[in-house]
């Protein structure tokens, strides 16, 4: 098993492994100086139905009270109402902050059950249990959460630190093809931005091989660069290489194109305008997308750029008539590159 540190504030450990999920409820009782009564599963339908006995088990088995509370599945659950579900149900159960919160699946999961933890009685601890490959290497370190708006993605959230992630590899083994390599695009933008041997081994393709070493690595990564900018005032806007344009895809396409495709085409689409603006070499930008292609991941925009561009204006990174696109150097070295909002569609053309 894999230990990673995450030293913010509110310092916490990553646990990655096989067949840790039933250590579930005896890691969190582990935890210095908490004293827990009960834990809400908060899952969706699909990630409650193939593991939602099996984490009751783990935390019963500690001595916790459970509540269960499962949601449809999809980015379109996402919502405030789906939030104020959470909270009533803990309101209900009488859950106070002697109690905690245990985000069990992907990333919507995590996001809004960590929103409901943050605001929940002013804030409770909670817990994240990635089932999902995004959700182990991205989404569940570093405390954002939040929901979308119909006006854009993550509009509404706070920052609030896990007390615990806990990632089993062994249930990334129910994904498909095509969820795994959603979450494979976040990964290679952690080796483009900070680590070329990360990139490097991706391309040889011996993933599976080196699974749980290279979700360790890519959660290094990403904690970090949370360690040094937990609230993302600097340094950590590079990990939103790609999600810009990246997140105006996706609201134009309904949220049907899921996040880490559209991630991925937002990365080709800035590092083919880096290489026209003289910021980044042809060789570069090309294996990056070979190696997008390679591990099944989208490479063309199948929107007009205008379209996307115009969908990105209301990106919560960007700062009065500023928007900060996280540019590539080389592989292995991102940069902040102020562009103004009424000339990015020209920086995308140009």
């Amino acid at each position: 098993m894999n230990l990673i540190r995450v030293q913010t504030a509110q310092p916490y450990q990553v646990l990655v492994g096989a067949g840790i999920l039933p250590s579930l409820g005896k890691k969190i009782r582990e935890l210095p100086g908490k004293r827990y009564h009960r834990a809400a599963i908060i899952a969706d339908d699909k990630v409650m139905d193939l593991y939602g006995n099996e984490a009751c088990s783990a935390l019963a088995g500690a001595g916790f009270e459970v509540l269960l509370h499962h949601f449809p599945h999809g980015e379109e659950s996402k919502t405030m109402d789906t939030v104020m579900d959470i909270l009533e149900d803990l309101s209900e159960h009488l859950f106070t902050r002697d109690d905690l919160v245990v985000a069990l699946g992907g990333g919507v999961t995590g996001d809004m059950a960590g929103f409901a933890a943050a605001i929940y009685q002013r804030g409770i601890d909670y817990v994240q249990v990635p089932t999902t490959l995004l959700a182990a290497i991205d989404s569940s370190v570093g405390g954002k959460t939040g929901v979308n708006l119909p006006q854009g993605k993550n509009l509404v959230g706070a920052f609030h630190q896990p007390q615990l992630v806990l990632c089993d590899t062994d249930t990334l083994s129910t994904l498909d093809a095509a969820t795994f390599a959603d979450g494979l695009a976040e990964v290679i933008k952690h080796g483009a931005i900070r680590d070329a041997e990360l990139f490097e081994l991706l391309e040889t393709r011996d993933i599976q091989q080196n699974l749980t070493d290279i979700i360790a690595r890519s959660v290094q990564i990403k904690a970090a660069v949370v360690a040094e900018d937990e609230h993302e005032h600097g340094l950590r806007q590079l990990l939103n290489f790609g999600h810009t344009l990246g997140h105006g895809i996706e609201k134009q396409s309904g949220y049907v194109i899921p996040h880490g495709s559209a991630v991925a085409i937002g990365m080709c689409l800035v590092a083919d305008a880096c290489v026209r603006h003289q910021l980044l070499s042809a060789g570069d930008a090309d294996r990056l997308k070979a190696l997008l292609e390679l591990l099944g991941l989208p490479v063309k925009c199948p929107y007009p750029i205008e379209k996307v561009c115009a969908q990105s204006l209301g990106d919560k990174k960007r700062h009065g008539n500023t928007i900060n696109l996280i540019t590539l150097e080389r592989i292995g070295t991102a940069a902040i590159y102020p562009v103004e909002a009424d000339r990015l569609t020209e920086f995308f053309t140009r």
